[in-house]
């Protein structure tokens, strides 16, 4: 047995069902195990590496800011989460940002905000959520809480309450839960990623927001693993031409280090005050540097180009009748076979593809600069994938 493999298995809890490979080095989205085998990757790390492995603009960023100062706590002033609220706030017209740590820290904020938001303007009370079935949104308590699958929501509680589930694409039951709740918030991710992979409709979210516009219901939108370019677009919840009143972030913004935001729009940008709220190692210099350097990067320019590749991928896999259908937007999608997604992912990984997979799908979400030559070969691969475990 491989060392490394050994040693996990008897020193790290047992929480991942991982794949019989340890990843050693790599440069963009070609990466290598210690054997020397090389892999082309589709799935960046669950959307982190979004300009691929050991990109070195990146590592240049975080490196020089290494040098200066790694950490200062935020009792004081440092400029690199400051350039990078500035730079996010100035390209989706919110107002302000708060830094965690994590997607989950950056929904447990919106939830905070929304909640201290209700809680000053119409007092003690109405403070429930809703949340859409089939969502995701973390994995602590009360993010667990938030998300709408019956599954998570076992062997942890006593869960925090709160928190009530509607229909997606059901503005009616939408409507019904606010009716029978006293709600300041609704919460969703345009795509449901790990629920399958799973886009709302233009209507539905366009509906979604007429509706929180006439109650005073915050939209808070989770860009967690959408965002970043990864539909396409700079946040998916542009493709729809809403605004969020809080939308969070986190994954590829972080091009490989741990950051969340929460991003505030004007109803809400002053609702947390001094010793509200906190995060110890939030905006982070080093983590803060790299994440501006990867913000800067995300042109229309490479914008266009997502949405090129994500064309290319949808006509080659819909051609095969093995696949039944594909879901998603960018370079963020699910791909339904005749097989299990984990079969399609096993036989992929022996011909030197990753992949990843969500419910029973395959699951695409490959560097937004993969060069067109290794998207083609790594096609190429999944086609040959998605045949042979379906033969």
């Amino acid at each position: 047995m491989n060392p490394i493999v050994e040693l996990d298995q008897q020193y790290i809890a047992h929480t991942y069902a991982r794949f019989p490979v340890q990843i050693v080095r790599g440069e963009g989205s070609e990466v290598y195990d210690e054997t020397g085998k090389m892999y082309i990757d589709f799935g960046s790390g669950i959307a982190v590496n979004i300009f691929g492995v050991a990109d070195k603009a990146w590592a240049a960023a975080v490196s020089d800011q290494l040098l200066k100062v790694q950490h200062t706590s935020n009792l004081y002033y440092t400029e690199p989460c400051v350039r990078l609220a500035q730079a996010v706030c100035e390209r989706t017209g919110m107002k302000k940002v708060f830094f965690g740590n994590s997607g989950a820290e950056a929904n447990e904020c919106a939830i905070k905000a929304a909640r201290r938001y209700s809680v000053l303007k119409y007092g003690e009370g109405r403070s429930t959520i809703i949340t859409l079935k089939n969502s995701f949104h973390g994995r602590t308590l009360a993010t667990l809480a938030a998300t709408g699958q019956d599954g998570y929501h076992t062997d942890f509680g006593p869960f925090p309450g709160g928190f009530v589930y509607a229909a997606p694409e059901d503005l009616d039951s939408v409507k019904t839960l606010a009716k029978e709740n006293k709600c300041c918030a609704v919460m969703i991710e345009t795509i449901q990623g790990e629920g399958g992979v799973v886009s709302l409709s233009d209507r539905f979210v366009k509906g979604l927001r007429r509706f929180c516009d006439d109650n005073d219901l915050l939209l808070i939108v989770d860009e967690v693993q959408t965002g970043n370019g990864r539909t396409g677009a700079l946040y998916s919840y542009m493709n729809y031409g809403i605004m969020p009143d809080i939308f969070t972030t986190a994954k590829g913004i972080g091009g490989g280090l741990p950051i969340g935001l929460a991003v505030l729009g004007e109803k809400c940008q002053d609702v947390l005050a001094a010793g509200s709220h906190g995060s110890t190692f939030g905006g982070n210099p080093v983590c803060c540097a790299g994440a501006f350097n990867i913000f800067s990067r995300l042109t229309d320019e490479l914008l266009a180009e997502v949405q090129k590749k994500s064309q290319y991928l949808i006509e080659t896999l819909s051609a095969l009748p093995e696949v039944e259908k594909i879901t998603g937007k960018g370079l963020m999608l699910g791909i339904a076979c005749q097989k299990e997604g984990r079969a399609i992912a096993e036989t992929a990984l022996q011909k030197g593809l990753l992949v990843l997979t969500a419910k029973n799908k395959v699951r695409l979400l490959p560097a937004l600069n993969i060069p067109w030559d290794v998207l083609q070969e790594g096609t190429d691969l999944l086609v040959r994938s998605i045949r042979e475990a379906c033969d």
